[in-house]
This record gives structure tokens, sequence and C-alpha cells, in this order.
């Protein structure tokens, strides 16, 4: 024994020896022996709120879908139906015939991070919470369509009903907008809730500071993970600290400095350079939901003649403004719809094409002549002038300068202004604006209803049309998957015919990826990643 002693005395001298010798302490461990369990995630987006009962950004999801579990998930496996969705926190479930009544029944293992119980009391507190006109919510209530009441039928089991029926509700519960929240801490922090957030997850909420980071931390008794999931238990990675990098230009930088391991949203002219370093990896991920387009306003003149409209349409070079600005990563859009989306259908070369001769048989036939030689044409003394509206996302403004040109070869002369979004909702309001962008993402095509049915306040097409509505309201109601897509064909069909919008691209999140980071897939939503199997190499 005082032998072990004395060389283990001999070997912590030594070690102090070298400390002072070099001026720092010396970790003789090899480096393949310390595996890195924390992992640094760029958000590209600063979110005024983070409380996803509350606030609506897309980037909140990114941390925050590794926090909180939801009653179901939904699949995106490509063997898999695209409609498919599996347990979550509820182990199985029924619909009633007249497509009123969810019945979940709950796991009864699952415990939230404070230690309380999840059960079917947690379920009603949430659901009440989201539709209650206090908090305000800016997307989680829209996902639960015409809610009516939640009713506790005994400890594990939970019943949703609703004022009609409604196909998208099982989506809306797999989304991380109606994750499951404690209510104790609901209760204990009130407002303040996005600072101290707490869920069944595979990871735990840490430390919010605004614009500045987020971090998460492994759950270790995780043990309710669903099959979307690779592997069951906790997650690989111990941490995961989320840094914000609100500038495009400076997202590959931070990824090239090692200061992220994952950075989203790199700009195609980057992502093409990162491709050829081997250090790094491009994970282009298509997003379900909207394609990139602009939204015309049908009854502001010279949009109220679908000629006008349709020679816009057949004026604007889609594969040019892929190929110029997003680098050839993204689709060119022919629809409504991404072509990631459920139910999306191409459309025919007869509704949507790159066409400029006839672009102008159609302005000349509505009366529009250029007489004065200015490059513009003019009917009855006024010029064939738009007013578009931009917001800088979606890399807008390049796509709209690139718009102007293509038009101006046709006489159309497109006037732009760009405004926060705040600004150009109250522009929508008013329906002072030719041209508005939509890109709204989301996994159900029902997200067509808001914006193209003429009772909906984001009608901003302001179209009235009858035929429209009732696909939009029929396709809604069924539970059917094949019958559903079978009316969101004819809907796309009926936007394009009506000429409704510009479809410009289909949106892919291009992510910047570290070789060393293994295991990274996205979910159904396409925005979100699935951290549970992340490892770093």
């Amino acid at each position: 024994m005082s032998l072990r002693i004395t060389w283990k005395l001999i070997l912590l001298l030594a070690g102090v020896w070298i400390a002072g010798f070099f001026g720092r302490v010396v970790d003789v461990t090899p480096v393949s022996a310390q595996p890195e369990t924390t992992l640094f995630y760029g958000l590209t987006l600063s979110p005024s709120g983070i409380d996803p009962h509350v606030n609506a950004s897309a980037e909140l999801g990114i941390p925050l879908r590794s926090v909180y579990d939801t009653l179901v998930y939904r699949t995106n496996a490509p063997e898999e139906p695209a409609q498919q969705f599996v347990p979550g926190l509820a182990e199985s479930w029924e619909i009633s015939p007249d497509g009123l009544t969810y019945v979940f029944h709950l796991r009864r293992d699952v415990k939230f991070h404070d230690g309380s119980p999840f059960d079917a009391a947690a379920v009603k507190a949430n659901l009440e919470r989201i539709v209650d006109p206090a908090t305000k919510s800016q997307k989680a209530v829209f996902l639960l369509g015409p809610f009516q009441s939640v009713e506790v039928r005994d400890t594990h089991t939970v019943a949703i009903h609703l004022s009609a029926p409604y196909a998208p509700l099982l989506d809306g519960l797999s989304q991380v907008y109606l994750g499951m929240a404690s209510p104790q801490a609901l209760a204990q922090w009130g407002v303040d809730y996005q600072f101290h957030q707490v869920g069944t997850g595979p990871f735990r909420f840490e430390e919010y500071v605004p614009n500045d980071h987020l971090t998460i931390v492994r759950n270790e008794k995780y043990a309710w993970g669903p099959r979307i999931h690779d592997h069951p238990g906790p997650a690989y990675l111990e941490r995961v600290v989320f840094r914000f990098f609100t500038d495009p230009a400076g997202r590959a930088v931070a990824l090239q400095a090692g200061d992220v391991h994952v950075m989203g949203e790199i700009p195609p002219l980057d992502a093409k350079r990162l491709q050829q370093d081997p250090r790094f990896r491009i994970i282009p991920v298509p997003i379900p939901g909207q394609s990139l387009g602009l939204i015309l306003n049908t009854q502001r003149p010279p949009l109220d003649d679908v000629r006008v409209r349709r020679a816009l349409l057949f004026a604007t070079d889609r594969e040019e403004i892929v190929q110029a600005i997003f680098g050839g990563f993204s689709p060119a859009a022919t629809g409504p719809l991404s072509s990631a989306t459920f139910g999306h259908v191409a459309m025919p070369d007869t509704l949507v094409r790159f066409d400029p001769p006839e672009a102008v048989r159609l302005l000349e036939e509505a009366g529009y002549m250029d007489r004065d030689g200015d490059g513009v044409r003019e009917r009855d003394g006024q010029p064939l002038r738009l007013d578009g509206v931009l917001m800088t996302w979606g890399s807008l403004p390049e796509v709209a300068q690139l718009l102007q040109s293509q038009w101006r070869a046709i006489g159309v002369q497109l006037d732009l202004r760009t405004l926060t979004y705040p600004a150009a909702l109250e522009v929508a309001r008013t329906g002072e604006y030719h041209l508005i962008p939509q890109n709204y993402s989301g996994s159900d095509p029902d997200l067509l209803y808001p914006y193209y049915h003429s009772s909906s306040t984001f009608n901003w097409s302001r179209a009235s049309d009858a035929v429209l509505d009732e696909l939009l309201g029929r396709a809604r109601q069924l539970s059917d998957p094949a019958a559903r897509a079978a009316l969101y064909a004819q809907a796309q069909e009926r936007i394009m015919e009506l000429v409704l919008l510009i479809p410009i691209r289909d949106p892919v999140n291009l992510n910047g990826v570290s070789a060393r980071v293994q295991g990274l897939r996205f979910d159904a939503q396409g925005w979100f990643p699935i951290l549970h199997d992340v490892r770093l190499q």
C-alpha cells in the first residue's frame, strides 16, 4: 500500500513541476479519448419571443423541438405514407365517426423535467392555456382549428372536442407549438415562462440570453422517445448551445472558424464553396408549406384583369431566378405549395410557363400599348405600373430586382418598397399593394385555407371564388388522405387558373454542417433538427 502511495505522490509532484515549467496544466489524456459532447448550433434569427404556445417563429422550434414532446409525431421517412402519424406522448387515439372528437390514451411513464407527472390534466392545462385569449397565441391556437373544449376522462385519457371536423388536427398536435409544458412551471413563472421552460423531451431547457445564446442539456431520465428517433433512451450529446448569427454574410465564416458545428440558411454561394471543403458538408432540407411567391391583389386595377395577371406569370423566368439567386439549390415552383408538401401537384405548362410573346399578346388584348415609346405600356393614359411590397427574408429584394428587369421587357413598371413585417401586415390589411410575398411553412396543405379562402383575413389576393372556397372547405373536413389530396390538387389548379400568385421557388434550407457531426436529421416540418440522435465524431 505504501509503495502505491509513493508512486502516486511522485506522479503528482511531477505533474506540478511540468505545469509550473510550462505555465499551464498539461492534460496527457489522448484527444481520441475525450469525446466532445457539446454541440454548437447557429440560429439565423433572434426571435422576439420563444414561448411556443405564444410565439410563431420557426427559429424557436429549432432548439425547443428537443425540449418538448408532442402527443403524436409525423413521419417523413420516404417509405412511409406522407400522412402517417405515430405515437408520442399518446400511445394511441381514436377519432369519432363524425370527426368531432379525438380521444387520446396517454403514456403512464412520463415525467416533466421538474419531476411533475405528465397526465390528462396536463394536456388540458396546456390546451386551455393556448386557447385563452390572454395568451395571445400567434400560431398554436390556429393549429387547433375549430377547437371547442378538452375533457379529462381519466388520469391517462383525454378527449378534444371540435365544433366542426378538422382533418389537420393531428398535424397541428405533432408540432412544437403544441408541445406539452409542465403546468407547475406555467403556474410558477407566468409571463416569464419563456425563460424557464419545462417539457418532457430529450433535452432540458437551461438558459436563454436573448440575442446571445440558448442552452439545452441532456435529460438523463428520458425513456419514452417516439419511433422517429433512431435509438431509445437519453440523447448522445450532453449539451447543445445555440448562438445567433443574423447576418447572412457571417454564417459560413462562423462555421469555418469553428464557432458552430451546424449553421442553417447558408447563402447559396457560400454553400457551393463549402461543398468543396472536406471539413464540411451541406445538408439541403426541402421545406414543406407554401412556395416562395408573390400574391396578386385581384381587387386593385390593373390586376383585376386576369389577362394582366397571367401576362405577369408568363413574363416571369423562374429558372433564371433560382439559378442566379438560389444557386440552383431550390427548384422553381409552379404553384402555391412546395413539392415537399403532402398533396402537392406540379402545374401543367398551359397554366405556368415562361412565355414572353404570349405575355405581350395578353397585355395588348387587355388594351395596354406603349404609345409614347417610354418602355412602359399604358391604357387610357394610365401607365402599367405596379406597387410591390417586400420584406427582407427569403432573398426577396434580389428576387424583386430580377422581376423588375423581366417585367420591364414586356412594358411593365414594378415599383418596390421594403417594409418590416408588422408594417407589411398593415399594408396587407388596407389592400394598398399590387403584390405581396407569401412563404408560410407547414406540413399540411390546409395552410392554403387562410391564404385563399374568401372568409380569411389573410386572403391577400382578395379573391372570392365559390369553386375554390368549396374545395378548401371540404378538404379540411375529410379524414381520408387520398380524398384530401385529390381536392387539394384541384384547389392548386384553381388558384393558378385564377392567377392569384406568381410562384418563384420551393424553399430549401441549406444547412452547413461540420464533417464531425454524425446522425443529424430533420423532422417532417423541415426546419427542426432531431438532436436526440446526433453525435460528435
